[in-house]
């Protein structure tokens, strides 16, 4: 057989890293496995344990919709904002986040967290969140119910390690 090119071994293709609309991916993308979801749960679990709004907004499109509490926010620049604003009254907040339920571009969690006030009060914070997904694996839609219960120190649970 001859051939003016020289063969070369196939090599799967290289996954993209934006999507068309020329935004980062952020994997993992729907449609969600069991593994996948686990590890998108994971990723906003260590997320928002880090207290960081920049890093935490930026998982969300740009026009994502959330519910949280009694709160209706529109956009990547309110959530922001919310979330600034939440780590100055939620002091040493730690998270866990428990995969509930998947489908498609959907996962369902349920968490708690705690946390302190500014007199010293700490609380512990529960509830379910459901999550849509856009293809790029940014988070459209948020939708959080969460009730709040008073602790006393020997009641927490979750600690900063």
């Amino acid at each position: 057989m001859s051939s003016s090119t020289p063969s070369t071994p196939l090599t799967p293709p290289t996954p993209p890293t934006s999507s068309t609309a020329g935004t980062p991916l952020r994997p993992p993308l729907p449609p969600f496995t069991e593994e996948t979801a686990r590890a998108k749960v994971q990723a906003a679990e260590d997320a928002w344990n880090s207290r960081d709004p920049d890093r935490v907004a930026l998982a969300y499109t740009e026009d994502s919709v959330w519910r949280n509490r009694d709160r209706f926010l529109t956009g990547r620049a309110e959530i922001r904002a919310f979330l600034a604003d939440k780590w100055t009254r939620e002091l040493d907040y730690r998270l866990r986040k428990e995969l509930w339920s998947y489908t498609g571009n959907r996962i369902s969690v349920r968490f708690e967290y705690e946390w302190h006030d500014a007199t010293g009060q700490w609380w512990r914070s529960h509830g379910n969140e459901q999550w849509e997904f856009a293809p790029d694996g940014l988070m459209h839609r948020r939708e959080a119910s969460i009730n709040d219960i008073p602790l006393t120190e020997p009641e927490r649970r979750l600690r900063t390690p």
